[in-house]
């Protein structure tokens, strides 16, 4: 009996590790670059620090390069380029152009909301 014991409880402990979050709900950029299928349509939230902007007027293009501890991912934005070098919080929508035989091809990633520093997530 003892050893069944044991033996829920470890089914317990990996069951609940499974469905863990992420710590604060936040993605990690090698996550989805490593697996851009499994995020396609999804929306998650990305920390990390924006560097390499670039804005081409004439097409209303807004783009900058978000870089966290695991891997550095394009952002396209509607809103103003974030401060470079100074670390965000932003909730993006991942979609691919196509999957091709299950893999994605023409990765997008969007933002869709930038947290203050201050705010609660």
């Amino acid at each position: 009996m003892k050893g069944n014991w044991g033996k829920l409880i470890l089914f317990w402990a990996m069951l609940l590790m499974s469905l863990q979050v992420h710590a604060g709900g936040i993605t990690l950029i090698q996550e989805i670059n490593a697996a851009p299928v499994d995020f396609d349509g999804k929306e998650v939230r990305l920390k990390g620090i924006p560097k390499d902007p670039t804005r081409l007027p004439f097409v209303n293009l807004k783009m900058y390069v978000l870089e966290d501890s695991s891997g550095e991912i394009t952002v396209l934005t509607e809103f103003d380029l974030p401060k470079m070098n100074e670390e965000i919080t932003i909730r993006v929508r991942v979609k691919s152009l196509a999957i091709v035989k299950g893999e994605a091809v023409g990765l997008t990633v969007t933002e869709l909301k930038r947290y203050e520093r201050q705010q609660e997530i």
